[in-house]
């Protein structure tokens, strides 16, 4: 759906597929203005200082990558369109990071924390220094990105309830079985289909963070 040659979006959908991921656009920022006034009433005078700013990333980060995604799908084809869609696949890096920033805080896992930001931030220059370059690699690295906490974060699974442990993976799920979707741009109502997975599997992590955030858990090294 991109023109890279001259930084310019060719927008080839029809009005009913526009309409159709506007409203779960919509939906998803109406979700996450919700999720965040209920993670505050939550916290209020209970969460931890660490916690409360673990919490706090994680709901800036959703934020930001729901509004980034709403804005660059929503706004019309136009030279502005392309900056929006690097800050859209940037954002995509620090929505996983903040995802995993409340369980490695929770559990105590810096080490991980370090290399999964370590890991967005420079997927994020990539995305705003080199914008449409390595397109199909950045796809690989957001999944890889995504499932390092449960492949080498063995810590996590000794940590945290079975619960929690089952969002986390079937968020993941979801989010991977979307991709096929963002893939198949001649499937008709593709982008909203694939929006619909992203919708779903980030209702489910915030699920998983809401369950992690009622656990009490000894930190381990």
């Amino acid at each position: 759906m991109t023109d890279l040659s001259r930084g310019t979006v060719a927008w080839n959908y029809t009005l009913a597929e526009l309409w159709a991921d506007g409203v779960v656009h919509v939906l998803g920022l109406l979700l996450v203005v919700a999720g965040a006034i209920a993670f505050a009433w939550r916290l209020a005078g209970n969460g931890t200082a660490s916690e409360i700013a673990a919490v706090s990333i994680y709901l800036a980060a959703l934020l930001l990558s729901t509004s980034a995604s709403a804005a660059y799908n929503m706004w019309p084809v136009s030279t502005l369109k392309w900056l929006l869609r690097r800050l859209d696949h940037a954002a995509i890096y620090l929505l996983i990071a903040g995802t995993y920033t409340p369980f490695l805080v929770k559990t105590g896992i810096w080490w991980l924390l370090a290399g999964v930001w370590s890991v967005a931030i420079a997927g994020v220059a990539l995305k705003l220094l080199r914008p449409g370059e390595f397109d199909r690699l950045s796809i690989l690295l957001y999944l890889a990105l995504g499932w390092s906490g449960v492949v080498v974060g063995r810590t996590i699974w000794l940590s945290l309830s079975g619960t929690v442990l089952w969002l986390i993976v079937a968020g993941g799920v979801v989010y991977s079985l979307g991709v096929i979707f963002h893939l198949a741009e001649r499937l008709r109502f593709q982008n909203a289909i694939w929006h619909g997975f992203v919708l779903v599997a980030g209702c489910i992590h915030f699920a998983a963070v809401w369950c992690a955030s009622t656990m009490a858990v000894a930190p381990l090294a």
